[in-house]
């Protein structure tokens, strides 16, 4: 099992940065990528970035590219997602999740709420 931790949540400003953490522990060896999604109110949960764990590969939903960035710290077993320009649209509850090559998104943290006020 991996369990995963998020943190760096918070209420700040449009136009503002947040950085998110989220801290693995566990069997993280058998983790083969981390993403990150986040669920609005009233909204189904959605994938915003993704990251393989070991050749660093990304992918990021269009609504952040440009303005989000996955990154992993191996040595650490943590995944960073630092947001910029941040808009009232991306407030949500964030969400750490890892994939144990299952293609399935099998470890959820408990989730880090991001409010963006305008």
């Amino acid at each position: 099992q991996v369990q995963l931790v998020e943190s760096g949540g918070g209420l700040v400003q449009a136009g503002g940065s947040l950085r998110l953490s989220c801290a693995a522990s566990g069997r993280t060896f058998s983790v083969h990528a981390m993403g990150w999604f986040r669920q609005a109110p009233g909204k189904e949960r959605e994938i915003v970035a993704a990251i393989t764990w070991s050749g660093g590969n990304t992918y990021y939903a269009d609504s952040v590219k440009g303005r989000f960035t996955i990154s992993r710290d191996s040595a650490k077993n943590t995944v960073y997602l630092q947001m910029n320009s941040l808009k009232p649209e991306d407030t949500a509850v964030y969400y750490c999740a890892g994939d144990p090559g299952s293609s399935r998104w099998d470890y959820w943290g408990q989730g880090t709420q991001v409010t963006v006020s305008s």
